[in-house]
Formats: C-alpha cells, structure tokens, sequence
C-alpha cells in the first residue's frame, strides 16, 4: 500500500502540547469569508510534459510534512479558552486535497484559465485543512499544470510563495515528528489565554499607534472619495480571468533609471490602462485610487503561514508625461509604505471587525465602498526555474478571486523566472471589454519601458 492511502499514526500521549493559535489578522479573513466567492487565491503552474497523478500525490503527500499548518484544521475552543486553535488533523488523508481534471479543448491559456477560475472559486471543505492541488491534463502541447488553491487564513501572498517553496523540487527538509500532537489540555489553554489577555493589555499603548500609522497608509478614516466611474459598481458572482506578461528585466530597468520600484511602474501602467478603458467607454479620470497589500513580513520570519499585509491607498495619475506620473507614484508610495508595515487594522481592531464582518457589514462596506478604484498586488517570486516532479515550470499564473464587493477590476502580479505575469481577474457581467484592457496593459508597460 502506497504512503498516500494510509493515514498518519496517531501519536503518544506524551508528545508535547503546543498552543498554536490562529493571529487576529487570520481570523479577520475567516470573518470577511460570508460572500458567495470564498476568501481563497491559488497560482497557475504550467508545467513541460505530463506528470501523473500517483505521482503527484505521492510528492505532495512527503512535501506537505515541511509545512505543518497543510495539515492542520482550525477549531473554536469552549467560552474562556482563548481563540481558535490550529490542530493537527488527525483524519489527514493528502487524496482529499490531491486531483485531476482534463483541461478542455482546444487547451490553450483562457482553457486553462477558466478550469484554474473554477478551482480557486470552489469552496474547500471546512472539516479539512483548507488547501488543494488540481492537476490539469491534456494543455496544449502536450503539457500539464498544477493549480494551487489556499484560503486566505492559511497565508497571504508571500507566505504563499513560502509554501510553494516546499512543495517544489527538490522539497524543503522536514524533520520528523510525531503526528497528530496532542491537543492542549483545559488548564493549558486558561492559562494560555490569561497571558494572551495580558499581554495585550500591556502593547495596547503601542498597538493604538500602531492602528494610527496603518490608517493613514490606508487613506485615513475620511479619505477623499475615489472619483464616480463605472471601475466601480456592484458585481456578481461570475469571473474571468485576462493574461499579460512583460520581460521584468526591462521593466525593472525603466522604474530605477528614474528612482522607482517594479511595483510603482506597474500602478503607473495599470492606472493609465484602465483610463484607456474609461475613455473607450466615454468617460475619464485624471486619477485612480489604487489599494496595494504591503507586506509586514520581517525578513526573517517564516514565509509559508500567517497574514502580515496591510492596505496602502495610492492616487494614481493617469495622465501626462510617464516620467513624472512614474516620480509622482515612486515619491508616494516611498513616503507612506513605511507607515504600512504596521499591523492591519483589522488585525488590530479585530474584536470589532470579526462580529461586524460576521453581520454582513464587511460585504456591506465591499459593496458601497468609494475608497479605491482597483486592488493590485505584485509578489516577486523566484528568480531562477522551478521543477515539479522533474518536470520544468516554464509559467507562473496568480489568481486572487476574493468577493470584490463594487470593484469590477482588480489585478494580481507575481514575477517569475525573469517574466512578470499579470492577472486581471474582471466580472464578464459588468466589465466587458476585457479585450481593450488587455491590449492597453501592453501599451502602458511599452510606454512605462520607454517613458516620454
């Protein structure tokens, strides 16, 4: 019998207790999860050749042990006990989050791409660790890919990356442990949860200057109103998915040779695509407000679970000479980021924000909001190729498909082997012409490259 059809023993009832217990800003995301796409993201990995599914779950099933929260569930604790603990499973069977699905002819990119949508937009089941992995067969070419889903509670953006660390060639080291530990016992938890207590009490000074340094990032509780376009009008349910790729190198080049980031010329193109689009549909904006996630993450913390991101709100110019659009974007995000390294608001009002969240008046505010026109995110991912079972990853596709409330655009960025990926992930029902946002994100990154 193979590793993968047995579970892992149970283990001795003198394996050692540990209090693991799920951080305000993972909860926040369980919280916000009432709409009817769930809080999910996942990445595309398109693969050369076929990989088959025994082996497949046999590499994952060996993998997922460097990662211990993939195999974890998180559950509520009696009144009293503290939050939500994240337990081993001890029910883990790795074929629950492992299968294969064919990718519809003709197999090309936007196949793949809605096969990739349907995975990311599936809730995964709440009795197990929230995670699965699609192998999509018959890709064009004679190629496969692997479709990566987490919920958001498990890891954001870049703890994302740290969990496809381990599960790609050749693996990360793992050292063996008893498997399920045992949960911790009443008293353990009381006396966990008092000195959790506490020792909130004591950073409250902190914590409050903290949310102070946050909210500005984010635009303050009374930002000004992002100007009335249709970018922002209620969506439904439904999803596609628009993909661009662009050399990084050069892109890279043009931002430094007038002081700015990867990340502050892909707002400029964004911004100045989607003023295209308002223009195709007769209308315009001389700026857009843009919610970028900020990453908190030290550079020494662990890098596959948690959330540690905060919003930065950006006014974005859509017109005028790309340089200076560009310095314009480089000198505001350069002054408020450091402000956004601060814990999330609502991480820190998380006694607040869950109930409210758990009323609806979470998805009250995603669907009324005026804050921002479009969320963009950009993780820098490996520089050098992957393998996944020996077989090269020659792509790397992000896809964040959370409830978007009143935004009808948002876009996902993740640069790998030497290419920048965007994923414009727009609702077909109230964004329709897809096609002139595709053709002008390539318009915009060529001018970023070649500024004016």
């Amino acid at each position: 019998m193979s590793s993968t059809s047995r579970r892992a023993p149970l283990a001795s009832p003198t394996a050692q207790a540990r209090v693991d217990r799920a951080s305000s800003a993972d909860r926040a995301f369980l919280a916000m999860d009432r709409g009817l796409v769930p809080q999910q993201f996942g990445v595309v990995l398109g693969l050369e050749g076929h990989l088959d599914l025994s082996a497949v779950t046999e590499l994952v099933a060996e993998r997922v042990r460097a990662v211990p929260r993939l195999r974890q569930r998180l559950v509520r604790v009696p009144f009293g006990l503290g939050g939500p603990l994240w337990l081993d499973d001890a029910g883990f069977d790795v074929r629950r989050h492992v299968r294969e699905v064919s990718c519809p002819p003709p197999g090309d990119e936007p196949a793949l791409m809605d096969v990739a949508l349907s995975a990311v937009t599936t809730r995964l089941p709440p009795d197990a660790p929230l995670w699965s992995i699609v192998l999509v067969g018959d890709v064009a070419g004679g190629r496969s890919a692997l479709v990566v889903v987490l919920h958001h509670v498990l890891a954001d953006g870049i703890g994302g990356l740290g969990v496809l660390a381990a599960l790609v060639d050749p693996g990360r080291e793992s050292f063996p442990a008893e498997f399920p530990r045992p949960r911790p016992t009443v008293t353990t938890l009381l006396e966990d949860s008092v000195a959790t207590k506490l020792q909130a009490l004591v950073g409250l000074p902190a914590s409050w200057r903290l949310l102070r340094s946050s909210m500005t990032a984010g635009g303050g509780l009374r930002p000004p109103p992002a100007a009335a376009c249709s970018l922002v009008q209620r969506i439904g349910p439904r999803r596609q998915v628009l993909v661009v790729r662009w050399d990084v190198d050069s892109l890279r080049a043009a931002a430094h040779a007038h002081s700015a980031t990867v990340n502050d010329a892909l707002l400029v193109a964004v911004a100045g695509a989607l003023e295209q689009v308002l223009r195709h549909r007769g209308e315009h904006a001389d700026r857009l407000s843009i919610a970028v996630p900020v990453s908190g993450r030290p550079a020494d913390a662990d890098r596959s679970v948690g959330n540690l991101v905060s919003p930065l709100l950006v006014a974005v110019p859509t017109t005028g000479p790309q340089r200076r659009r560009l310095a314009e974007v480089a000198a505001a995000v350069k002054a408020l980021k450091p402000l956004a390294l601060a814990p999330a608001p609502i991480a820190v009002l998380g006694w607040l924000f869950r109930p409210l969240a758990a009323l609806g008046g979470y998805a009250w505010y995603l669907n009324h909001q005026r804050r921002f026109h479009t969320l963009v995110s950009h993780v820098r991912g490996p520089a050098a190729p992957l393998s996944f079972g020996g077989s090269r990853i020659d792509s790397a596709v992000p896809l964040g498909v959370a409830d978007g409330g009143n935004t009808t655009v948002y876009v996902d960025a993740l640069s790998y082997d030497g290419t920048l990926t965007l994923a414009a992930v727009v609702d077909p029902d109230h964004f329709p012409d897809a096609d002139v946002l595709t053709r002008a994100l390539e318009d915009e990154l060529r001018a970023v490259c070649s500024p004016s």
